[in-house]
């Protein structure tokens, strides 16, 4: 399987700890890419790029994008995942704070049947205009979740329900289709489970707390400068 250019390395010092972000992604095999240049080089190039605007773009994926937004983070969560739940507010808060940040959700439900019917009705969501409702309701809901416990997420964002399961059925396609190519993405970047976020270039497999949040998009708006012949990371 193909491994990509997308990222560069990055330590961040966290209250929680420290989280490295490293750059793990190549194309072929990683021996040969030791003289390829520094770690940003390699997270600039046409292709790593490219990559990473396949992955921001995809047009099924919700996303939140507040305009002139000038970083983006990708965000892969399990509405089960205690440590997605645990970073939700800090990127509410991100985006409340910052305004200048667009979210782009790629849902990879891997802890089971609740978390893919959740994940399928999040998606669907975003064609009433509620995935941002929807999605904060599901990741306040505490334990593990049920058709049931949806359902009442749902509802208490707002949900037009009937509506909903017409998008389900009318949409299924192309909500499979996003989740296969979230799946396949995951696989190509080695992730090891949720959460695992790209801040521009820089990759953030796990949690991490939200003064290293801010200072991964500061280290962005800086890649994004110095690189700013390029592409939007």
């Amino acid at each position: 399987m193909p491994r990509w250019p997308l990222v560069a390395a990055l330590l961040l010092a966290t209250a929680g700890g420290t989280a490295l972000v490293t750059t793990q992604l190549v194309q072929g095999d990683p021996a040969s890419q030791g003289n390829a240049g520094t770690d940003e080089d390699t997270a600039a190039s046409a292709e790593a790029m490219a990559a990473r605007a396949e992955i921001a773009d995809d047009p099924i994926a919700p996303k939140l994008a507040p305009e002139g937004y000038d970083v983006t983070i990708i965000s892969y969560s399990d509405y089960q995942c205690p440590f997605c739940r645990k970073i939700h507010p800090e990127l509410e808060r991100l985006a409340q704070e910052d305004g200048k940040v667009r979210i782009v959700y790629r849902d990879w439900p891997i802890f089971g049947p609740a978390s893919e019917e959740a994940a399928r009705m999040a998606i669907a969501s975003q064609w009433q205009n509620k995935h941002r409702q929807f999605n904060d309701a599901l990741m306040r809901t505490d334990g593990k979740l049920s058709s049931e416990k949806i359902r009442a997420a749902a509802i208490a964002a707002g949900i037009d329900f009937a509506r909903l399961e017409r998008d389900l059925e009318a949409r299924g396609d192309d909500i499979d289709g996003v989740l296969r190519r979230t799946a396949i993405q995951a696989a190509q970047m080695g992730l090891q489970g949720t959460p695992a976020m790209l801040v521009g270039p820089y990759m953030i497999p796990g949690a991490i707390d939200y003064a290293g949040l801010t200072r991964a998009v500061a280290e962005a708006r800086r890649f994004n400068a110095d690189h700013a012949a390029g592409k939007e990371a």
